[in-house]
């Protein structure tokens, strides 16, 4: 059998009670066709990159399967009828990863990435722009610098 990895998101309106209930729901389909699933991911809700189906939010849910190819089908089949789901996509991969996927890994805190304010300029240490030589910056030092005839 082939190992595949499936994510689904479901509308935003849903519970995660309700769709750790989908995933429940997904599963036995795989199970009654000759099929597992090694891990189920919750990922939570997070927002869409655009709307879809008026959806600005989705539920996200990671499954990593073992299965024939008749199986899958069967489940995306069952994914495009149910009006819960917004999107899915499968992939197939040569082994499924140990441990928790890189959406659930911790990867540190602020401090430890060098990503606090503090390591950057303060608004009067910013550079700004080119070099701008003897030219005024601002109006009234131009109407200065030409009472005293200093060319721009």
């Amino acid at each position: 059998m082939a190992l595949y990895e499936h994510i689904f998101i479901a509308r935003q309106d849903v519970t995660q009670q309700q769709v750790e209930a989908l995933v429940e729901q997904f599963s036995n389909i795989l199970k009654e066709n000759g099929g597992s699933v090694a891990k189920t991911e919750y990922w939570g809700l997070r927002n869409l990159a655009y709307k879809v189906k008026k959806n600005r939010k989705g539920h996200y849910a990671l499954l990593n399967i073992d299965a024939p190819a008749a199986a899958v089908a069967e489940m995306e089949r069952q994914q495009g009828i149910n009006e819960d789901v917004l999107r899915f996509m499968t992939t197939r991969v040569e082994e499924h990863e140990a441990g928790p996927s890189a959406m659930l890994q911790n990867r540190g805190s602020r401090d430890e990435r060098g990503g606090g304010r503090g390591d950057r300029f303060d608004r009067g240490d910013r550079p700004r722009g080119g070099d701008r030589g003897d030219r005024p910056r601002f109006s009234r030092d131009r109407e200065e610098a030409a009472s005293e005839g200093i060319e721009e």
